[in-house]
Formats: structure tokens, C-alpha cells, sequence
């Protein structure tokens, strides 16, 4: 099969209905269709090591980047600004690649204040691992204990989870170490720490792409 650009499910993304426990969220199943995910998974950037990775510190296949221009592109932006009620507008962008999971990686957090909303979109095909819910995002109630949570999402078959940002936005997994292909797209604020975010975010691209190249 040959894909030339994906079909990203928008339609189900506008027509999902908010979840409000634990706290506002969408997580739309097969965002991807399966058949091109499959297609997509052979091309996936080779990640051996941790961490997020800007796109263009990678050397990403057409596909891959149709995906991220898509991503980017002002149909989810307004389909999110609608559906959660905001003003993305001006909001900047800021994107990132992750291909493999640390020991130190899931531990309960809540993003940055200067990410206005959070997006994550799991590339992954189901496995052992993560059905012995390793590695599966939870949405959690508090700050305390990962295994209290309200939600949980395997990070496979294309899965897209959006959420705004706040105080109590509490979210981690269990332990995994392996891969785990996600990008991480995020609609940024505009003040000074947001700024400051973007401008090392632009200084990573350059020092993780001349890693790539050395």
C-alpha cells in the first residue's frame, strides 16, 4: 500500500464530546486510519535514545511529514479553539518527537505553564507491554499515586489525546523502557516564559540536528 498523504480523522475529533473527569479532555481512538498507521510505522524516524526531539533535527520520510504539517495546520487548531472554547488565534506552536521511554520518564506532572493545551498523538502498534499497562498515560485525580486515576490511555493505534493545561492537569505512566513513538504538539502561550520555551525549543533543533550529522 502506498500513502501519499493521511487521512486524519478530524470529523470524529469535532464530533467527540468532551470527558470532564479528571479534567477536560478528548481522546479520539484510530485518529490515524489503521491502514495507513501501518504504512506510517514502517517510516518512523530511528530514535535510539531519549528525550523529545524537534522535527527538524530528524530525518523524516514525506509521510512523517505530512503528518506534522497537518498537525500544525489551522484544521485542528480550530476544531480545538471550538471545541474547548479558547482563543488560539496567535497561539504559537510548538512540536516534538519522542521514540523511546526512560526509566525517569512518566513521572506525574503537570505541563508548563507556558503550554496553553496539550497534544499527544500515540503512533505505536499494540504489545505485551502495554497491555500490562506500562507505558499508558493515565489522567490522574491528584499528585500522589499513579495508580489513581480517572483515565487511561494506551499509547497504539493512533490514538490523539487533547487537553487544556491547568493546575490540577495531573497525568504519568507506570515505568516502561523501550519504544514508544509520540509527538507531542502543544499551543503555547505568549508571555516571557513561553518565549523563553520556544527559543530552546529552536537552539535543541539545531545542537540535536548537528548531533544527527556529526
Amino acid at each position: 500500500m502506498t500513502v501519499a498523504a493521511l487521512n486524519l480523522d478530524f470529523a470524529a475529533l469535532a464530533a467527540k464530546p468532551i470527558e470532564q473527569a479528571p479534567f477536560p479532555h478528548v481522546a479520539v481512538e484510530h485518529f490515524i486510519p489503521q491502514d495507513e498507521l501501518a504504512v506510517l510505522q514502517t517510516s518512523l524516524p530511528q530514535i535510539t535514545s531519549g528525550g523529545s526531539f524537534p522535527p527538524e533535527a530528524l530525518a523524516l520520510t514525506p509521510l512523517m511529514q505530512n503528518l506534522i504539517t497537518q498537525l500544525e495546520g489551522p484544521k485542528l487548531r480550530e476544531i480545538i479553539a471550538r471545541k474547548f472554547d479558547l482563543n488560539l488565534d496567535d497561539a504559537p506552536t510548538m512540536l516534538t518527537i519522542r521514540g523511546r521511554t526512560r526509566e525517569k520518564d512518566g513521572r506525574i506532572h503537570c505541563d508548563s505553564t507556558a503550554k496553553r493545551v496539550t497534544i499527544l498523538l500515540y503512533l505505536n502498534p499494540p504489545s505485551a507491554a502495554f497491555g500490562r499497562q506500562e507505558g499508558c498515560l493515565r489522567l490522574l485525580n491528584g499528585p500522589d499515586d499513579v495508580e489513581n486515576f480517572a483515565v487511561e490511555v494506551p499509547p497504539v493505534n493512533g490514538t490523539l489525546l487533547v487537553f487544556p493545561n491547568g493546575p490540577t492537569t495531573w497525568h504519568g505512566h507506570r515505568q516502561y523502557v523501550g519504544p514508544r513513538y509520540t509527538i507531542q504538539l502543544n499551543y503555547m502561550e505568549t508571555g516571557v516564559k513561553a518565549r523563553s520555551e520556544l527559543r530552546r525549543h529552536k537552539l535543541s533543533a539545531l545542537a540535536k540536528k548537528l548531533t544527527f550529522a556529526a
